[in-house]
């Protein structure tokens, strides 16, 4: 049995390995990363997919603005340990997160990812048309999600990290932020 829980942070090393094994390290130099680096995920919107005392599974979301004053979540990165892919926990996860976010009051996710994956969760590119990120990234690849309608509705312009700081004695890779030069 699988169990989905708040992420907690004797995780991370576990986590850190897992995302490693699934998008390697060049994982650190991708624009979704310049949003998320030296800041908190959102409060209750980080999970763990836990089976047999361990990490299998990981989500979590980031506050972002979607141009002048709009809100939005950023996801990523959705991963699920290789052993065990393609039997629903992705999906699984994906529900959990978002039913999270909608439940919070949150209005819009967007992410980089495969979209007939994400279709199946709702994402399309209409979304995030006229929005971009802080860097390179494919066009069809940027997706968006409204969990209230009307959302995004006029949101343009790039993509700004505006989740909590992490503070300056954290070390940034115990929380999986970024990656510190060894």
């Amino acid at each position: 049995m699988i169990e989905i829980r708040d992420q907690h942070l004797g995780d991370v090393p576990a986590r850190e390995r897992l995302l490693d094994t699934c998008f390697g390290t060049s994982r650190f130099a991708k624009s979704s990363e310049r949003l998320r680096e030296g800041r908190r995920h959102a409060d209750g919107l980080a999970l763990s997919a836990i089976r047999n005392g361990r990490l299998v599974g990981t989500v979590r979301l980031w506050h972002v603005e979607a141009g002048p004053a709009r809100p939005a979540l950023l996801l990523g990165p959705l991963a699920v340990d290789p052993a065990i892919q393609r039997q629903g926990l992705g999906s699984v996860l994906m529900h959990a997160v978002l039913g999270r976010a909608e439940a919070r009051g949150h209005g819009a996710v967007l992410l980089v990812g495969d979209a007939p994956y994400y279709a199946r969760f709702g994402f399309e590119q209409g979304p995030a048309a006229e929005l971009f990120m802080p860097g390179p990234f494919e066009r069809a690849r940027f997706l968006g999600l409204e969990l209230r309608p009307g959302a995004l509705a006029g949101a343009s312009g790039v993509l700004r990290p505006t989740g909590v700081p992490l503070p300056v004695d954290v070390p940034a890779v115990a929380t999986g932020a970024r990656r510190q030069a060894a």
